[in-house]
C-alpha cells in the first residue's frame, strides 16, 4: 500500500473534466484499489460520481491511497496528472 498527499493546483479545481481524466487514468489499473480522501470523505477514484462528491476546489488537499499489484506505477501516473494540473492552466 502506498499513500501520497497532493494539492489541487488547477484554477477550477476537480470539476467534471479533470475528474473524468482522473477516472480514466485510474481505470487503467483494474487490479489495483485506488481511493481518494478529502476532509474525512473517502471515495473510489475509479468512480466519476465519487470523485465529483469530493467537491475539491483549488488548494484542496487530497490523500491518494493505492493498494494492489500496480500501486507504484499508478501512484507515479497520478502524481504526474496532479502536477500537470489535469492538463489545464497551460
Amino acid at each position: 500500500m502506498v499513500k501520497k498527499k497532493m494539492t489541487i493546483e488547477n484554477s477550477s479545481g476537480l470539476h467534471a473534466r479533470p475528474a473524468a481524466a482522473l477516472v480514466k487514468l485510474t481505470s487503467k489499473f483494474p487490479l489495483t484499489k485506488i481511493l481518494l480522501q478529502k476532509d474525512g470523505l473517502e471515495v473510489n477514484a475509479k468512480s466519476i460520481m465519487g470523485v465529483m462528491t469530493l467537491a475539491a476546489e483549488k488548494g484542496s488537499k487530497i490523500l491518494i491511497i493505492i493498494d494492489g499489484q500496480d500501486e507504484d506505477k499508478a501512484l507515479n501516473q497520478l502524481v504526474e496528472l496532479f502536477k500537470d494540473k489535469f492538463g489545464e492552466d497551460k
